[in-house]
Parts: C-alpha cells; structure tokens; sequence
C-alpha cells in the first residue's frame, strides 16, 4: 500500500500485491505477475472508489501524461474529479 496523492479534497492509494504472494499463471511460469489497483477517496462526499484491470491502468496513464505537465493541486484534483461519478462506496471509520 502506498499513499500516491493526498489534498484537501482526494486520496488516491495504490494497493499492488507482487506475483509470488498473488499467484502465478501455470507451474512453469518464471516472471511475477502482480495485483492491485487503486483506491481513490473523495473527502468531501465520503465516498471511495476501487479500481483494478484496464480502468485502473487508463487512470494510470492519465496521471503520468498529467504529471509530464507539472499540474497544480486543482489540476490533479479536476482531474480525479473525473471518476467521482463512480465512487458509490461510503468511507466508514472505525
């Protein structure tokens, strides 16, 4: 787990499990796979979203051609604000 963007309004948590503890893909498979994805908080509305697979991957790659572009805090966020639509998902604490 590693904390990847954190502002007023957003979290943003990448969860990535290395091959060997995942699982590998055939007996005689040499490379490590991984698994995981992205856990995106909007503070405001308290609710969150996990994303894995290829929408995880376009998020990925959104914030690298981003990130090319030195954005300010409200670009990062305009720019997670995006997926806020998909966040269905309460933050609850303990």
């Amino acid at each position: 787990m590693h904390m990847l963007y954190n502002s007023d309004s957003y979290a943003v948590v990448l969860f990535d499990v290395p091959g060997d503890v995942a699982g590998r893909v055939g007996p005689d498979r040499e490379d490590t796979l991984t698994h995981g994805g992205y856990e995106i908080v909007d503070k405001f509305a308290r609710k969150g979203i996990f994303i894995q697979g290829a929408l995880a991957e376009s998020f990925k790659e959104g914030v690298e051609a981003l990130i090319e572009t030195r954005p300010s805090e409200d670009e990062m966020d305009d720019y997670i604000e995006r997926f806020s639509s998909l966040m269905q998902q309460p933050v609850i604490l303990h």
